[in-house]
């Protein structure tokens, strides 16, 4: 059944089941919203219990696949946590409401550094002597346990937020069924000769002791304060010096060569008695401006040149002269770079083409092996090693500088570029199918797709999958004495392989367990090791499409229909990590990418932009945010301050916009309603008016709220939630509450049921019902408060998305209604700027009479809403404003010359049409000298001003005119007017109802008193009042329009 005709099958039982279960509407609950959320959560059985009643409604319609990306839940949950599960909760509601099966399942990201970080800091534990000392079943083990210690607080933060998902089975990466299928997809890359050892440069960590892959590192960059050194390095064929630059200090103990670019421009030059070779485009930098240039050359004429080992405490065999490769630049440092080829890609390249010695005096554990200072830390060693440069007379400059350095993106340790073997996929040799992939997946922002994920794929580097660890996948990579290798790639296979017997009921694939599992080498019969690496934890999240149903090895068909995914979402880091390892897996294994829509956000700032930590103490909690404003406010917030992919300044102020601009007014519209619905007995189907016969502005709202649905719908399907909240916000507040409901009061009012009463009675009933459908996918439970007591249905989210009916869409109307509203808001800025209170009436109000045909029949709304007699139309505008207009000296001095006098005397000639023009940014021409000339607004100055006894307000094409002065009468009356606003006030504090009848005193000045007996018959009307007594001695007293007036009130 195709969604559309379970739609309309839905709106039909729909009605009927209201009309069984509805009596009156209920009240909306008064409590703080947390607590009404949490009695609603209660009654859905949680977020599980919704979740699985969408699903089983949904279970025979189309699938909208979403992934939900593995998270470490040894952390706490902090709001930045909530943006994206926001986000994603909110397109997944939107689609199940649209007619979809959506399955939704928790992941865990239960590997790697971040666990075993966690567990060494709990243990004590600080290197991985330390670990192995206590043994790696006991770290494991401990690893295994404290993969969940906040399982519960993020399940918490689900449930209170409202996020439907199945919480009850996620996906576990250290699941053996999970690593089972990883090693599936290992298996495949090893055939397909993809899986190789290498040994090259990688990025280290020597705090982990181990590499990390290239997508690794672009995610930990920090700012890092380090010196940099020009130093000089002695020519052996002639009295001068090539000055190398570096960034690492440390690494110059190591030095085997100078790189130069060999297209380049180089310089022999002598400064203050001393010879130098470097960039001829950084010579000034570098040297100032007292040196002389004595010779030219390219880089090339450079080669092989020798020079003197700079800090002699290594023997080193060979090395020591001039490379050229492309990659220098002159840029920045002197254009000659330093090469030691243990700790750099690029060095160990050149290296290996000039056939370099390598010299590595530096151990895993960061720390020098050999040389002056053994046993110290690299990064600590910079300032020795600059030390004895300095001593030693071969320290040419020192600059401390401030630059983004590579860290660790979970120890937050600096890395170090390092010589080790590794294994690796080898991703480059199919770059071009990744990059073909990812041409084909929607991404919102679509420049985080093309650019920034797009350029980076370019240069896909192979990817280093080993860590020399602990807890983590372990790579079923076997090797045999002879030189045999295998893959294993399924339990099955390593029971059928392996030398003893495998027990299913204690399996389990981690280390060291997995270790001790020899298999039989079929070449030599001897029997095979496993290498002790385990796979890089992105590998594990990566592989999730597949792994999450442990597929191939179950659930075929399931999985066929959950891959790929139509919609994924997570922050911007994850470009260069879940986003990038889902890719290149999936194309591997399936020849696509592995979803269709990516939305990316942004990161969490606070109020001041600055990222959120704990050391500088602006870390919001989710949870003490959500009790204090409810978890709706917080959720239509996130999306509403600004774009999801821009970084969001979290504010408090902005909660509480929030919550005056759209939950305040949606719930006092419904309250007013309810209010008069149940107080006149309505039954919705007794107040079926057809939209023929509605008024006006019904049919107005109507066609605001389809417009309303086409716009919301729209922005979802282009995953734009700023767009969704603003849409709805604006449309509660202004066009729903300050609008329709104020100007309809009262109709509401009407002691008969007309025609007109019944059409505004389903107007707002057809407008409140789909609101609450319409605002569920973003706030689900004041959706599902509304739902169920307009309704009384089951709940909101169960039923079906609104569709806006074009039909009801009319732009005309829409138009004139927001022409006049317009006219208005620009009236009622005149009374502001004039002083005069609203509830003050005026005599009149002029208005173009261009304008007269388009809104002649709303006349009577603009005069009640400015609280004027008359609108007049009017064609002769300097009746009432003067318009003076003057050069700008300033723009036309230059252009007019000896003509500005005349052009002057031109202004002063021009028509009122061609000021308007001008005012509203229009050119215009004029003749001197018997030549047109345009004349621009930049080449005016123009001023309105109102004529004594008049405001103007003006913006664009549009102006208001109102005339201020005020008679005697209308003076009287707007005290009048003031006087019941008081009344009206003491009923609410006395808890009077709508219909009950009072009897009013009153006690005050004469001229007030005046006031009254003029418009008494309109203040009983107005305030219920069957009489009206003066009193004296009453004992509270208004300051009425400078009038001291008493005022009391009792319930007839």
């Amino acid at each position: 059944m195709v969604p559309s005709i379970k739609r309309l099958l839905w709106y039909h039982l729909f009605l009927l089941e209201r009309k069984k279960k509805m009596k009156d509407f209920k009240s909306l609950d008064e409590r703080k919203p947390y607590e009404v959320e949490q009695d609603i959560l209660k009654s859905w059985g949680g977020v599980q219990g919704i979740y699985e009643k969408s699903v089983e409604v949904h279970k025979d319609d189309p699938t909208f696949v979403f992934y939900d990306g593995p998270a470490f839940a040894n952390g706490f949950p902090g709001l930045h946590h909530m943006i994206a599960k926001n986000l994603k909760d909110t397109i997944c509601k939107y689609h199940v409401m649209n007619g979809h099966k959506v399955l939704r399942k928790v992941g865990w990201d239960t590997h790697g550094l971040p666990i075993e970080n966690h567990v060494e800091k709990k243990l004590g534990l600080k290197t991985k002597k330390d670990i192995e000392a206590l043994g790696i079943e006991k770290f494991n083990q401990a690893c295994r346990e404290s993969v969940g210690e906040n399982e519960a607080a993020f399940t918490n933060l689900t449930n209170k937020m409202g996020q439907f998902i199945d919480v009850e089975h996620p996906y576990l990466t250290y699941k053996n069924e999970y690593i089972e299928t990883e090693w599936w997809i290992l298996k495949q890359y090893f055939e397909k000769g993809l899986f190789y050892e290498g040994n090259r440069v990688t990025p280290y960590c020597p705090r982990c002791g181990t590499s990390l892959a290239s997508h690794e590192v672009a995610q930990g960059y920090e700012d890092m304060s380090t010196d940099t050194v020009i130093v000089p390095m002695k020519c052996k064929d002639m009295d001068a010096y090539f000055l190398a630059w570096t960034t690492t200090p440390w690494t110059l103990l190591a030095n085997v060569a100078l790189c130069v670019n060999p297209n380049e421009d180089y310089v022999l030059c002598e400064s203050k008695g001393e010879k130098f070779i470097l960039a001829k485009a950084l010579a000034n930098t570098v040297l100032g401006d007292e040196y002389t240039i004595l010779e030219n050359y390219k880089g090339k004429d450079l080669e092989h040149k020798e020079y003197e080992q700079l800090i002699p405490e290594l023997k080193v065999d060979g090395g020591f002269f001039v490379c050229c490769d492309e990659y220098v630049t002159v840029l920045n440092g002197t254009g000659i770079v330093h090469m030691a080829p243990a700790f750099g890609e690029d060095d160990a390249r050149v290296g290996k083409n000039y056939n370099l010695p390598y010299v590595n005096p530096v151990g895993k554990d960061g720390c020098y092996t050999e040389g002056p200072w053994k046993g110290m830390l690299v990064f600590d060693a910079d300032q020795e090693v600059i030390k004895y440069l300095k001593e030693n007379g071969k320290l040419f400059k020192k600059q401390r500088i401030t630059h983004s350095y590579p860290h660790c993106w979970r120890c937050h340790s600096p890395l170090i570029y390092y010589t080790l073997p590794s294994y690796y996929i080898a991703v480059s040799k199919y770059k071009d199918q990744i990059v073909e992939a990812n041409r084909e997946v929607n991404w919102y922002p679509a420049y985080v797709g093309e650019k920034r994920f797009g350029n980076w794929l370019l240069n896909l580097k192979d990817w280093a999958v080993s860590r020399t660890r602990y807890w983590g996948c372990p790579i079923p990579y076997y090797t045999c004495e002879c030189g045999h290798t295998e893959m294993i790639g399924s339990i099955a296979e390593l029971k059928e392989k392996a030398t003893e017997k495998i027990d299913d009921a204690t399996l389990d694939l981690h280390r060291p367990y997995i270790d001790n599992i020899r298999i039989r080498c079929p070449k030599c019969g001897k029997e095979m090791s496993r290498i002790p690496d385990v796979l890089d934890c992105w590998f594990d999240s990566g592989s999730m499409p597949f792994a999450q149903y442990h597929y191939p090895f179950e659930n075929q068909e399931l999985f066929e229909t959950q891959f790929p995914a139509d919609f994924i979402c997570e922050g911007i880091d994850q470009t260069r990590g879940w986003f990038y390892t889902l890719l290149v897996i999936s194309t591997f294994v399936k020849g696509c990418a592995p979803y269709k829509n990516v939305l990316v956000n942004d990161l969490l700032l606070d109020a001041e932009g600055k990222k959120m930590s704990k050391s500088r103490g602006n870390i919001v909690e989710p949870f003490k945010t959500i009790e204090k404003y409810g978890a709706d406010t917080v959720r239509f917030y996130l999306p509403y301050v600004s774009p999801v992919w821009t970084p969001l300044k979290f504010n408090e102020e902005g909660l509480k916009e929030v919550y005056s601009k759209f939950l305040n007014p949606l719930k006092n519209t419904y309250s007013f309603f309810q209010m008069y619905a149940n107080a006149d007995h309505i039954d919705t189907d007794d107040c079926q008016v057809s939209y023929d016969q509605r008024e006006e502005i019904d049919r107005w709202l109507l066609s605001k709220y389809n417009g309303l649905v086409k716009n919301v719908t729209e922005a979802f399907e282009e995953y734009d939630l700023n767009k969704v909240t603003r849409y709805i916000a604006n449309f509660v507040s202004e066009d729903l509450s300050n609008w329709y409901i104020r100007r309809n009061r009262k109709r509401f009012w009407d002691s008969e049921m007309t025609l007109s009463k019944k059409s505004v009675y389903i107007t707002t009933y057809e407008v409140l019902e789909g609101l609450s459908r319409l605002i569920a996918p973003i706030t689900p439970f004041i959706s599902e408060e509304l739902y169920r007591d307009l309704t009384g249905l089951e709940s909101v989210h169960l039923a079906s998305y609104p569709v806006a009916n074009e039909k009801l869409i009319d732009s005309a109307l829409e138009e004139k209604m927001d022409l006049v509203r317009e006219v208005i808001r620009l009236g009622r800025n005149g009374r502001e700027e004039a002083k005069i209170k609203v509830r003050e009436p005026l005599s009149e109000v002029y208005l173009d009479g261009k304008l007269e045909n388009k809104i002649h029949d709303l006349v009577p709304l603009i005069l009640e809403e400015l609280n004027v007699k008359e609108v007049k139309f009017i064609t002769d505008l300097t009746l009432y404003m003067n318009f003076q207009v003057k050069p700008n000296f300033k723009e036309v001095g230059k252009i007019f010359g000896s003509k500005i006098k005349e052009f002057q005397e031109i202004l002063k000639t021009l028509s009122e049409a061609e000021m308007l023009d001008l005012e509203n940014g229009k050119e215009i021409t004029i003749v001197i000298d018997e030549e047109d000339v345009q004349v621009t607004p930049s080449m005016v100055d123009i001023r309105v001003e109102a004529k004594e006894g008049f405001n103007v307000s003006m913006e664009g094409n549009l102006f208001v005119i109102l005339n201020t002065e005020r008679t005697e009468e209308l003076v009287l009356e707007g005290m009048a007017r003031e006087f019941v606003s008081k009344v009206q006030n003491m009923r609410k504090r006395k808890d009077l109802e709508i219909t009950d009848r009072i009897v009013l005193y009153y006690n005050g000045t004469e001229r007030f008193k005046k006031a009254f007996l003029m418009f008494k018959d309109y203040i009983q009307d107005e305030t219920l009042a069957t009489e009206v007594l003066e009193k004296e001695n009453l004992e509270e007293t208004f300051d009425i329009n400078g009038e001291e007036v008493a005022i009391d009130l009792e319930k007839k």
